[in-house]
């Protein structure tokens, strides 16, 4: 339709809420269907931060507030990052926009111009290559292997990074594959970056709280000084504290790339939902004490489908750091054929055959750059967990 602008014809619908629907549609119409595909935790938010909500209410603090957040948002986050990640930012340096997503959204749009190459490590996120097309500039996927753990190298970085790179976007503990990268393995990466002072460094840490096995989270601003002004450290609400639909994210940055970004949102969105702000002010200032009994609930859960899914032929599941999700390989079933006569020639095959089948939503490996996977969040209960799983078990026994 020539109507719609070009722009829209260069990303797709995001593959992850489009299983979610799907399952959502088929549940409605009366099938026995567990969704595996949605990255949302399925606790509820803590007391303390809903009472937040309802006094913000009840003080009528329901107005619009500043184009990036209120005042006391702003000071929660930078005590936040000095108190956890040792990163000095003052108000002026934080932008608070409405979830993640837009916060990351708002980067790309202020600082892309046609041409600007983003440098993403695959598997990745499935948002982050639509909103740099988005935004006009090219996606430069790099393959982070299961054989190097779903982790890039320095070496992979280097070969990178042209004279167009303009930002490498990095997140850890990862969506899909729940990867982390140790201090170590992180400082490979800055000291590549320390070489190249045109490229910036965009750090998604929405997932930084939940981690496992004694795995630390660092951030690269963190691991290495030097990158601290042309950095974009990025969080939120979202994951840890259970506030998906609260709709907060963050970022803390250089001063002109905040203000730019402040510039975006006034002529999009304009400020974040005011009582959602005074939430995020008590889920960032409140007690914390929930987050290490969550994560006890994480790793057992991770620990039961690592292991249901590594007992399938075929399969590879490897055991990740953190996040809430896990990344089979599905390399061994790729060209044998399900019991309804489907035809298993990439992950995508498998992942409608397994749906259709079986009743298990899962997101294939190919919509986050990398084959032949599929993502499983197993923010679920176990019940769920067990009985997916088992069915994962035997539609992968009865292909032929």
């Amino acid at each position: 339709m020539t109507f719609l602008s070009q722009t829209l014809s260069r990303v797709k619908p995001s593959p992850t809420i489009a299983v979610t629907t799907m399952a959502a549609e088929l549940k409605a119409a009366g099938r026995d269907v567990i969704g595996l595909g949605a990255g949302e935790p399925d606790f509820d938010t803590p007391d303390n931060i809903k009472e937040a909500a309802i006094a913000a209410i009840h003080a009528g603090k329901t107005k619009y507030t500043p184009p990036d957040g209120i005042p006391e948002l702003k000071a929660a986050i930078c005590a936040k990052l000095e108190r956890e990640n040792g990163l000095t930012y003052t108000p002026k340096q934080i932008s608070v926009g409405t979830g993640g997503k837009q916060t990351l959204y708002n980067a790309l749009m202020a600082t892309l111009n046609p041409g600007d190459e983003v440098i993403i490590p695959a598997p990745y996120w499935v948002s982050y290559p639509d909103m740099v097309l988005l935004a006009g500039g090219t996606p430069a996927p790099v393959a982070a292997t299961l054989e190097n753990a779903f982790k890039i190298t320095p070496e992979q970085l280097e070969s990178a990074i042209t004279p167009k790179t303009k930002w490498f976007i990095f997140n850890s503990p990862s969506t899909p594959t729940g990867a982390g990268y140790s201090r170590d393995e992180l400082k490979g990466l800055t000291d590549v970056l320390m070489k190249h002072p045109h490229v910036w460094v965009m750090s998604d840490d929405m997932y930084e709280h939940l981690a496992y096995d004694g795995f630390e989270f660092c951030t690269p601003a963190q691991v290495e000084p030097g990158l601290y002004d042309r950095t974009l450290t990025c969080n939120g609400v979202s994951k840890a504290y259970a506030m998906t639909g609260w709709r907060i994210g963050y970022a803390a940055g250089p001063e002109p790339v905040i203000a730019a970004m402040r510039k975006v949102q006034s002529q999009s969105t304009s400020n974040p939902c005011s009582v959602s702000q005074w939430a995020a002010v008590e889920a960032l200032n409140g007690t914390q004490e929930f987050l290490a009994s969550n994560n006890a609930i994480f790793k057992r859960r991770r620990d039961l489908v690592v292991s249901m899914l590594s007992e399938i032929e075929g399969v590879t599941c490897p055991v990740p750091e953190g996040a809430f999700y896990v990344y089979p390989s599905i390399a061994g079933l790729i060209g044998k054929t399900s019991k309804s006569g489907v035809k298993i020639d990439n992950d995508e095959a498998f992942a409608k055959a397994l749906l259709e089948e079986t009743g298990v939503a899962v997101v294939f490996g190919a919509a986050f750059g990398l084959s032949p996977n599929f993502r499983v969040s197993y923010a679920t209960s176990d019940e769920n967990l067990k009985q997916a799983c088992s069915r994962i078990q035997d539609f992968c026994a009865g292909l032929g």
